[in-house]
């Protein structure tokens, strides 16, 4: 009987610590996977290139309303074929220094564009509006 008890609890203690390596593996494994994403995502926010070259380019009418979110925006470009990723287009936007002054509007926008030249037109627009009145 001793030597079942003493069989069990080594067992049992091998278990858990391969229990407890097993974890801190998939942990670590984990941890360098996210982080290589947000490095990529953080790199692609301020080195994002346009979507195609001068001479490939093609322009784009883009209609923003005051109701539309930066996430719709970036949804909107992103389906029109202005911006690979209108996710990384929002962070791009609250990084940018145009985070207050995108505003409504008609835009013609092209795909040789960074997606600060986006931002940079549609404020151009929303100012010349503005003179406008």
């Amino acid at each position: 009987m001793v030597n079942g008890m003493k069989t069990t609890s080594i067992v049992g203690a091998v278990l858990g610590a391969v229990f407890r390596v097993v974890t801190v593996v998939a942990v670590i494994y984990l941890i360098y996977q996210a982080s290589e994403i947000c490095y990529d995502y953080g790199y692609r926010v301020f080195t994002e290139p346009a979507m195609t070259s001068q001479d490939r380019a093609r322009t784009v009418t883009v209609t923003v309303t005051s109701d539309m979110s930066p996430w719709d925006i970036g949804k909107l470009l992103e389906s029109r074929g202005l911006v690979r990723d209108g996710k990384l287009f929002v962070m791009q936007y609250f990084l940018s220094e145009y985070l207050r002054d995108v505003g409504p509007g008609e835009f013609e926008l092209n795909t040789s564009m960074t997606a600060e030249e986006i931002m940079a037109a549609m404020v151009q627009e929303k100012n010349e509006e503005d003179e406008e009145k």
